[in-house]
C-alpha cells in the first residue's frame, strides 16, 4: 500500500512566547539519543576540530562516536585498569587518557596518588611532578602555558607555576570547603576559574586568590562542570540528576535539566549542536539540535578568512574529505553540452514529504509528533496526525520515554486546544495516554507540574462555563415556552 501523506497546510503564525533566551536555546535541543554502556560514563569530550567527534570513558574502555550518526568509529581498550577519561588534542588528531592536553605537547595527568604530572609525547617520559596534594586530584586544568589548576580529595584547588623550582611551584592554595572537590574549570581567559564540590559551585579570582561566589542549587554533589559552546553559560551536573545551565554574567540558573539517573560527566559540542551526559547506570545521553542559519553562515566566513596556503586550511580540509563529504552533482558540475539533436529525458521530481510525513513513513513515531506540534504546522495538521496514530494504535509509543523537556510543547499545545469543540475528544485521549504512562513521576518535575495545573484550570474553567451555559439555555426554553403559550391562548 502507498504511503498518502497527511495534508499540508500553510503556516500558522508563531505566537508570542514568554519564555527566557537560554530557556529556548536550550528547548532546541530535542530528540535525545539514549545509548547504554556496560558501566557509569565518567568522562565526555568532544574534539576541538571538525567534525566534533567524542570520547566517552566508561570503564577500561574509550569509545570514539560520530556525531550526526550517534555510532562508534573507534573503540580503545587496551587499558589494564579502569579508565578515568580520554580527551582530544586540540588538532583532534591525538588522543590521550590523562585529565587534559593543552597545545600539542605535553600532556598533563591527575593521579591517585596525589600528584599532578606533565608527559612528554614523544619520548614517554614525565617532565614535571607536582606534588602538594594529600589525597586523590580528580581534576587539573591549563590556564595558562605555564599555569596548571588542580583539584583534589582533599578539599583544596591548587594553582602550579611550572617554571618555578620543584619547593616553590605552588603559588596559591584555595580551600573549596569540607567536601572533596570533584571538577574544575577556568574560563579562556585564566583569570577565573571555578571548583565543584559537595552542592556548591565555587567561582574564584585567580589572581586574588578569593572566592567570589558560591552557589548551591543542587541537593547532591555536583560531578562535572562544562561550558557551552559560546563560553556564556556554564553547565552543572550532580548525583541529584539535575543539569543546570548558569549565566555568567549574572550566575543565575536560567535553565534545568532532568536526566534519568545521577550524572557524572557532561560535555557541550564546540558548534553548540550537542550536548552529552554520561550517568551512573551506564546510559549516555545526546541531545542534538539544527544549527541556525545565522550560526552556519558565520562558521562558513571563519573558515573562508582561513588563507589557502595556511596550515589551518589543510587540517580543515583533512577533517572534512573522508568523513562523509559528498561530491557535487548536477547545476554544481557545470553545464553538459551534448549533440544539437540529443533528445533529453525529463525526470519528474517525487514530492517532497514533510518533516513529520518521513518520520511517519520511517515509523519513527515520536519524532514525527515532535515535528507536527513545531508553531509552523496549523493544529488540524497536528490532529490529523494524533488521530493518524490512534488508528495505527501508536500514540503510546509516541508519548512514551519523554522528559519534561518533550513533554512541555506537547502539554502546552493541548492547553490550548482543550476547549476546541474539533479538538476535545482527542485531546481527552492524548491527556488519558500521558496520565497513563507518567503519573508515577508527577512531583517529581516542577515544570510539567505548572503545565498540567495549567491544563486541569482550563478544563475546569470550560466545565464551569458549559454549567452556565446549561442554566442560560434552561432560562431561555422557559421564556420560549412562555411565549409559544402565550400565542396559544390568544
Amino acid at each position: 500500500m502507498d504511503f498518502h501523506p497527511l495534508q499540508a497546510l500553510p503556516t500558522a503564525p508563531r505566537a508570542t512566547s514568554s519564555i527566557n533566551p537560554h530557556s529556548r536555546h536550550f528547548h532546541s535541543f530535542r530528540h535525545p539519543l539514549f545509548i547504554k554502556q556496560n558501566a557509569p560514563v565518567t568522562h565526555i569530550h568532544f574534539s576541538p576540530a571538525r567534525p566534533h567527534r567524542y570520547a566517552v570513558t566508561s570503564s577500561t574502555r574509550v569509545l570514539v562516536y560520530a556525531p550526526k550518526t550517534g555510532k562508534v568509529v573507534k573503540t580503545v581498550s587496551r587499558f589494564k585498569d579502569t579508565a578515568r577519561c580520554g580527551e582530544f588534542r586540540k588538532d583532534g588528531k591525538l588522543m590521550s587518557r590523562p585529565e587534559d592536553i593543552q597545545g600539542t605537547q605535553p600532556v598533563l595527568s591527575g593521579s591517585d596518588d596525589t600528584t599532578v604530572r606533565l608527559w612528554d609525547v614523544s619520548t614517554q617520559e614525565c617532565l614535571t611532578t607536582l606534588e602538594g596534594h594529600t589525597d586523590y586530584v580528580r581534576a587539573a586544568v591549563f590556564t595558562a602555558p605555564h599555569l596548571i589548576l588542580s583539584s583534589s580529595y582533599d578539599s583544596t584547588i591548587k594553582l602550579w607555576d611550572v617554571r618555578a623550582p620543584a619547593q616553590s611551584n605552588c603559588t596559591m592554595t584555595m580551600r573549596h570547603g569540607g567536601a572533596p572537590v570533584e571538577d574544575v574549570l577556568a574560563f579562556p581567559s585564566g583569570g577565573v576559574a571555578m571548583s565543584a564540590g559537595g552542592p556548591i559551585l565555587r567561582v574564584w579570582d585567580l589572581a586574588m586568590g578569593r572566592c567570589v561566589r558560591a552557589l548551591s542549587n543542587h541537593q547532591k554533589t555536583i560531578t562535572t562542570l562544562a561550558f557551552d559552546g559560546s563560553k556564556g553559560r556554564v553547565l552543572t551536573g550532580s548525583l541529584d540528576t539535575m543539569v543546570k545551565a548558569y549565566d555568567v554574567e549574572e550566575w543565575k540558573v536560567v535553565h534545568t535539566m532532568r536526566y534519568p539517573a545521577p550524572i557524572l560527566s557532561l560535555a557541550v559540542s564546540p558548534d553548540d549542536t550537542h550536548i552529552a551526559a554520561g550517568m551512573s547506570d551506564g546510559t549516555l545521553s545526546v541531545r542534538r539540535r539544527d544549527a541556525k542559519a545565522k550560526e552556519v553562515a558565520e562558521e562558513e566566513a571563519k573558515q573562508a578568512a582561513i588563507a589557502n596556503g595556511a596550515y589551518e586550511y589543510f587540517a580543515d580540509m583533512e577533517a572534512v574529505f573522508g568523513r562523509g563529504h559528498v561530491k557535487a552533482k548536477g547545476a554544481a558540475l557545470g553545464p553538459v553540452i551534448g549533440p544539437a539533436d540529443e533528445f533529453r529525458v525529463e525526470t519528474r521530481r517525487k514530492e517532497r514529504l514533510r518533516d513529520y510525513d518521513k518520520y511517519l513513513k520511517s515509523f519513527k513515531y515520536s519524532a514525527a509528533l515532535d515535528a507536527a506540534l513545531k508553531k509552523t504546522v496549523r493544529p488540524t495538521t497536528t490532529f490529523a496526525l494524533i488521530l493518524e496514530l490512534v488508528q495505527r494504535d501508536a500514540l503510546r509509543i509516541a508519548l512514551s520515554g519523554r522528559d519534561d523537556v518533550t513533554l512541555e510543547p506537547l502539554l502546552s499545545f493541548l492547553t490550548r486546544h482543550v476547549t476546541d469543540p474539533r479538538f476535545g475528544e482527542a485531546c481527552a485521549d492524548v491527556v488519558s495516554v500521558l496520565l497513563d504512562l507518567y503519573s508515577p513521576q508527577l512531583d517529581h518535575s516542577p515544570l510539567v507540574d505548572e503545565l498540567l495545573a495549567k491544563l486541569n484550570g482550563r478544563v475546569e474553567r470550560e466545565l464551569a462555563f458549559q454549567r452556565e451555559l446549561f442554566k442560560l439555555r434552561g432560562a431561555l426554553d422557559m421564556t420560549l415556552a412562555q411565549a409559544a403559550m402565550s400565542r396559544l391562548q390568544s
